[in-house]
């Protein structure tokens, strides 16, 4: 009866020996939310230099949050956009489906028409921090999922008209998307820690010292 109840004992040590040398999961960063004004004065200013920038520096498409899904980033992010969610075929194709693209206010019914921007571009992420980061870091950004906001699925026209150009030279054509940039361009900087040049900085505080003073910003540190 004591052999049955030590061997009972220890199976029982044993058991819970994993539940207690596993570590701890690790909470998400939480977000962090704060007007247009505040978020502004966040972001760090320094001069920018292109110097090394290649588009090819930045790993894109890859295989998705869902490695699975047979989908790469840039049909995962049009589907998670659609309005009216398109038919998902063999090899991930999409055929049907509604867009809006908020840059120029047009509704777009075919995924081909439609570019998949980077919020902040590579060239000025590049320019903003982010030739200092690793290949993998990189590849990480041009494919970010994990804020909504990093990448947007808007008509190929607007997307080539911003090009690699910030607030201080660019801003999408319908007004009412301005302040929804503004407060979006901003997020995704603190997100990645990324900085500004001082005409970059000048134009965001136009907008969040004006029409834009009601914007909220929300982002979540890049992990």
């Amino acid at each position: 009866m004591i052999k049955n109840f030590v061997r009972g004992f220890s199976a029982l040590s044993l058991a819970l020996v994993p539940l207690l040398s596993a570590p701890a999961a690790q909470a998400a960063p939480a977000a962090e939310v704060t007007t247009l004004a505040d978020a502004v004065g966040l972001v760090q200013v320094t001069e920018e230099d292109r110097t090394g920038y290649t588009r090819s520096s930045f790993k894109h498409w890859n295989s998705g949050d869902n490695a699975s899904d047979g989908c790469n980033t840039r049909a995962e992010v049009l589907i998670a956009e659609a309005v009216v969610a398109p038919t998902v075929g063999a090899g991930c194709k999409l055929t049907g489906g509604t867009w809006t693209s908020y840059y120029d206010g047009q509704e777009v019914t075919s995924a081909g028409a439609l570019d998949i921007d980077h919020m902040v571009p590579l060239a000025e992420a590049w320019d903003s921090g982010a030739s200092g980061w690793t290949a993998a870091r990189r590849e990480a950004y041009a494919n970010d999922q994990g804020a909504h906001v990093s990448l947007v699925a808007v008509t190929a026209r607007s997307n080539r008209q911003k090009s690699d150009q910030d607030p201080a030279d660019w801003m999408p054509s319908s007004p009412d998307a301005e302040c929804r940039y503004v407060g979006e361009w901003v997020s995704t900087k603190l997100r990645w820690q990324l900085t500004a040049d001082d005409r970059e900085l000048e134009a965001l505080k136009v907008y969040a010292d004006g029409p834009c003073e009601d914007t909220i910003v929300r982002y979540t540190p890049a992990p």
